[in-house]
């Protein structure tokens, strides 16, 4: 069976996004994903090389959505809370990118940089230039142990997701932004 126009890389990823999300990420298979777009599995490797590269393209189509959604974002707590958003509404695909798997295909270099701008300017902002990347793994890392701990049911001693998310938020924005002791 030849390869229709409706199987576009663009379809493909599309499909593969859909699934990661519906059924996990093992799931996401050349079969699954070209039963999806209505081929057959050989056709998929006219366009993409093999699974590996598939994720890595969910992977990279993951994170230039979610640097579209934050692009216009002027501040760490907006930055954040819109992660937290992301992640809630893409789950697998959250955890792709920022909780790989060991030996999961990840996003190229160029993508995760370029993905990194907000991130870095917003923590610039807060921080200072010179602190920028530090700030910025520093405000990464707590959102994305929060929002896994959340999405895995971590929390489990009670109390108010949301209202512990804004007292942790508030915290380390106010940390991050603090003057480094001399």
């Amino acid at each position: 069976m030849p390869a229709p126009d409706r199987t576009s890389l663009d379809a493909i990823v599309l499909a593969a996004r859909k699934i990661l999300e519906t059924d996990g990420l093992t799931c996401v298979t050349m079969q699954a994903v070209a039963a999806r777009v209505g081929v057959r599995a050989p056709s998929l490797y006219k366009r993409v090389r093999n699974r590996d590269e598939l994720i890595r393209l969910v992977a990279e189509a993951t994170l230039r959505d979610l640097t579209g959604r934050l692009h216009s974002t002027s501040n760490a707590q907006d930055l954040l809370n819109g992660l937290r958003v992301f992640a809630k509404e893409s789950p697998a695909a959250f955890q792709l990118v920022m909780t790989p798997d060991p030996g999961a295909p990840v996003a190229s270099s160029d993508v995760n940089i370029a993905s990194s701008a907000g991130i870095l300017r917003v923590a610039s902002d807060l921080a200072g230039e010179a602190s920028a990347l530090e700030a910025a793994r520093t405000l990464t890392a707590w959102a994305t142990g929060f929002i896994s701990m959340e999405l895995n049911g971590r929390f489990r001693l009670g109390g108010d997701v949301d209202r512990a998310w804004e007292f942790g938020l508030t915290r380390i924005i106010r940390a991050v932004g603090m003057p480094s002791p001399s």
